[in-house]
């Protein structure tokens, strides 16, 4: 029986994020592709996924470990270590898992990396804080040795690295001294689809600050808040993630909290938003792009993918810090600007996704020429 072309792998479908979005955009790019995780919980990430032919671990079938990809920290690398990819090439959309599933020897491997795993390089950044002061840092520690390891291992096998962005294309370099083509990923919102009303925000206005974030320590949603905590200005924060309790606990009255929402209603927000905030450390920039596609320009931190995506004077402010103070008045400089919606709208179509595509079927499958 011959194998197939091609195989989709990506590290766990239980969130809505910008790699998820990458995902259904390989899966548009390869769609007779079967698509291999750990963890799939159809609830908490987009429902697209649901046309998928999804392969995943044992893993799944454990509740908790699907509501919290974190808590199966310490069986991930075991659990990718046995899943089993049979295909010509495997695509994988990887952030630390999906470059380790097991291929055979005649597989030729294409990593997108979304960065080298950020809870082994960079663990106080991704857990929020010093790793004792969190319930997983002190096992995670404990295992880094034996994980990074087992991490260089796999990366070893993989034939082709691509990287997000500029910051993972360095990082790739020096973790696993490999080269990696830089690709952008796309920004997936069309701005001309339908959109649907969020009954969260019956009566008011456009015009509201916006954050489209996981809820996790490093994204500095809780900065953005406090900028606008005793001012008029209104904010709107779309997003799931282990802060939300947190956030939720002492949010003032100009800020709502909407989780995670459909596209429709997504599309709905981006185009009633004055202004896009994006104070988190990004590999990549893709919520300005997503933002510019609505002509919604953004107050972003000077630093990582932001630098990539969003042009300071004509599709953003920058700020240097994550301080709330910086916030606000970055946000007080974008509100003195007079933004070009053309512009913004143009930015966000140099990261469409027929481009995306385009190059990813060159690579995967020799369709053209590979620069």
């Amino acid at each position: 029986m011959s194998r197939p072309p091609v195989a989709i792998a990506h590290d766990y479908l239980t969130q809505r994020g910008g790699a998820e979005r990458v995902v259904l955009t390989l899966m548009r790019a390869f769609p007779e592709a079967a698509l291999h995780t750990t963890l799939y919980d159809p609830e908490a990430t987009y429902p697209d996924f649901a046309a998928a032919d999804v392969r995943t671990s044992p893993l799944n079938r454990l509740a908790p470990l699907r509501r919290d990809h974190r808590l199966a920290l310490p069986l991930l690398a075991p659990a990718a270590s046995r899943m089993r990819v049979d295909a010509d090439v495997v695509v994988a959309s990887s952030s630390g898992w999906a470059h380790g599933f097991e291929t055979g020897d005649r597989t030729r491997t294409v990593v997108y990396c979304h960065n080298p795993a950020r809870w082994l390089y960079q663990t106080d950044e991704y857990l929020g804080g010093a790793a004792w002061r969190s319930p997983v840092g002190p096992p995670l520690m404990a295992m880094r040795p034996l994980l990074k390891r087992w991490d260089r291992r796999r990366a070893d096998q993989v034939d082709v690295y691509l990287a997000n962005s500029r910051v993972v294309q360095q990082r790739i370099r020096a973790t696993y001294g490999r080269d990696a083509e830089l690709l952008p990923p796309p920004h997936g919102m069309d701005a001309s689809a339908p959109t649907e009303p969020v009954p969260e925000l019956e009566g008011w206005e456009p015009g509201y600050a916006l954050v489209v974030s996981r809820l996790l320590p490093y994204k500095n949603v809780d900065t953005v808040i406090e900028a606008v905590r005793g001012t008029g200005r209104r904010l709107v924060v779309v997003g799931r993630g282990p802060e939300e309790s947190r956030l939720r606990a002492t949010l003032p009255d100009n800020v709502r909290i909407l989780g995670g929402l459909p596209d429709a209603q997504l599309r709905g927000v981006y185009a009633g938003a004055g202004v896009l905030v994006a104070a988190s450390h990004e590999d990549f920039g893709l919520a300005p792009l997503e933002a510019a596609a609505f002509g919604v320009p953004a107050v972003a931190l000077r630093g990582g993918g932001f630098l990539e995506t969003v042009v300071e004077g004509e599709t953003g402010v920058f700020f240097d810090r994550p301080d709330p103070d910086q916030v606000a008045a970055a946000l007080d400089v974008s509100d003195r600007h007079g933004w070009d919606g053309a512009t913004l709208r143009a930015r966000a179509e140099e990261f469409g996704e027929a481009r995306f595509i385009s190059r990813i079927r060159t690579i995967a499958l020799g369709e053209g020429t590979v620069a």
